[in-house]
C-alpha cells in the first residue's frame, strides 16, 4: 500500500518512518525547496518523541539530547524559590530532524512539492501539487503543521485562535554565559514566574548539535501578553514589512522591539534570566495559538500533529502529540490489516480525545500564568506531559 505524507518536519518524518516500519511504501512531500535547517529552538523530549530512537533508529537518545536532573524556580536576585528532583531530556529542532531524515533517506523525501488539492474515491486519493506533479496513494497523512494546507482544504471553517500572548524565544551559546548564571541553569529545567508572565529555560545541544561542555546552548521562551489588534499586528510585522501569521524569524524582528525586550528583562526578571535575554543575538517571536478540530479522519485522509490540534507549549507536548498520532496510526493500520477506512475509524476517537484534553490543559496553564497570576511553583498540575501532568 502506498502512503503519501504531506509535510517533512519532525512529525511528518516520524509518521513516515513508523508507517514504513509497519510495511507500507511511504513517500514524503515537503514544500520547501531545500532540506530544512535551523528551525525553532529547544524541544523537550517525551516518551513518544524518543520512542523511534529507543526502538528503531541507528542513533540513540543520548546522541541527540542534553539532560537535567531537577526542576527549579528562580525569584528576585536569583534566589531559588522552589526546587525538586526530576528527569528531563532536551534537544533542538535541527538535532532531532537530521537523524530522522537520515533514517528515512532522501530518495523518499521530495523537496519543493507544495500540495494544493485532492480528490478521493473508494480505492485511493489523487493529490495535486503546485508544480504540476500528481500522485496517487491509498492513504494520505497531512503532517504539515500549524498552517496546514490540508486542514484548510478539509476543514475550511477551522481557524486558529490567538491566546492573548506571544512567546519570545532565543538561545545563547554556553561559552558566552557567566559562570554564575550557568550554574543556576545548566542542570535544570528552570522557570521564572512574574505577575502576568513566565519564562521557561533549559539547556539544548549546540548550533551544530554539539553536546560537550562549553558547546551547548541555553534556550528560553518568555511569554508576554499582547492584545489582539493593532499592537499585535505591528509586533508581528517583520523588517520586510510582512505580517507574520505564526512567527517572526530570527533577524526579522523590528529593532525597537528587541531593545524593549532587553530593557524589560532587566526591569522584570532575575539577573540570570535577564543576562540570557540581553545576550541573545537574534530573539524571535512565536505567536501562541489554539487550534481544535472536530475531525481528524476523512475516508483515506487524516491529519496528525499540529495540522489537527495546535496546543500551547506549556505542557511541552506538541512534538510528542505528533509522534503519538503516528505510533497510534501505525498500530491501527497493522491491526486492520491495511484496511485504511476501518483503521482510521478506530484511530480517530482516541486521538481526538488526546488532542482535546491537551489543549484544554494548556489553556488552563496559560490562564494561570498570563491572566490570573495563580501559577504556583511546585504545583504538580503544572508539570510537562502529553497524557497529563508528569505523564
Amino acid at each position: 500500500m502506498r502512503v503519501a505524507v504531506i509535510g517533512g518536519s519532525i512529525g511528518g518524518l516520524t509518521t513516515a518512518l513508523v508507517l514504513r516500519d509497519v510495511g507500507f511504501d511511504v513517500e514524503v512531500f515537503e514544500r520547501t525547496p531545500a532540506v530544512l535547517q535551523g528551525r525553532g529552538a529547544g524541544i523537550v523530549l517525551q516518551p513518544d518523541t524518543v520512542r523511534w530512537f529507543e526502538e528503531k533508529s541507528r542513533v540513540s537518545v543520548d546522541q541527540v539530547s542534553t539532560s537535567a536532573s531537577r526542576l527549579r524556580y528562580l525569584g528576585p536576585r536569583n534566589t531559588i524559590v522552589h526546587e525538586q528532583p526530576g528527569s528531563y531530556r532536551f534537544t533542538s529542532w535541527t538535532t532531532i530532524y537530521q537523524p530522522l531524515l537520515d533514517d528515512l533517506g532522501l530518495r523518499h523525501y521530495h523537496l519543493g512539492e507544495h500540495f494544493v488539492g485532492l480528490e478521493q474515491d473508494q480505492d485511493g486519493v489523487d493529490l495535486r501539487f503546485v508544480g504540476g506533479r500528481r500522485e496517487r496513494a491509498e492513504l494520505v497523512v497531512f503532517a504539515d503543521g500549524i498552517s496546514s494546507t490540508g486542514r484548510r482544504r478539509l476543514l475550511p471553517e477551522v481557524e486558529p485562535s490567538y491566546s492573548g500572548y506571544v512567546g519570545w524565544r532565543g538561545t545563547v551559546p554556553e561559552r558566552e554565559i557567566t559562570a554564575e548564571t550557568l550554574e543556576l541553569f545548566l542542570d535544570s529545567l528552570s522557570y521564572v514566574v512574574t505577575g502576568d508572565s513566565h519564562v521557561n529555560l533549559y539547556p539544548i545541544p549546540g548550533a551544530n548539535s554539539e553536546l560537550g561542555a562549553g558547546q551547548r546552548r541555553m534556550n528560553y521562551v518568555w511569554y508576554r501578553n499582547v492584545p489582539l489588534g493593532p499592537a499585535l499586528d505591528e509586533l508581528l510585522t517583520d523588517k520586510r514589512g510582512f505580517l507574520a501569521a505564526v512567527s517572526v524569524q530570527p533577524g526579522q524582528v523590528q529593532d525597537h522591539y528587541v531593545a524593549e525586550l532587553r530593557s524589560a528583562a532587566v526591569a522584570e526578571l532575575p539577573p540570570a534570566a535577564a543576562e540570557l535575554v540581553a545576550k541573545t543575538a537574534e530573539p524571535f517571536i512565536q505567536t501562541v495559538l489554539d487550534i481544535v478540530v472536530p475531525r481528524m479522519a476523512f475516508g483515506r485522509v487524516c491529519l496528525v500533529g499540529d495540522a489537527a490540534f495546535a496546543a500551547r507549549p506549556h505542557a511541552a507536548a506538541g512534538t510528542a502529540k505528533a509522534a503519538a498520532d503516528a505510533w497510534a496510526l501505525g498500530a491501527a493500520l497493522r491491526d486492520a490489516d491495511g484496511d485504511v477506512p476501518a483503521a482510521l475509524a478506530v484511530w480517530e476517537p482516541q486521538q481526538l480525545a488526546l488532542g482535546r484534553n491537551l489543549v484544554s490543559r494548556v489553556q488552563d496553564m496559560g490562564r494561570r500564568s498570563q491572566v490570573t497570576g495563580t501559577w504556583t511553583p511546585g504545583d504538580p498540575s503544572l508539570l510537562f506531559g502529553l497524557y497529563g501532568p508528569g505523564r
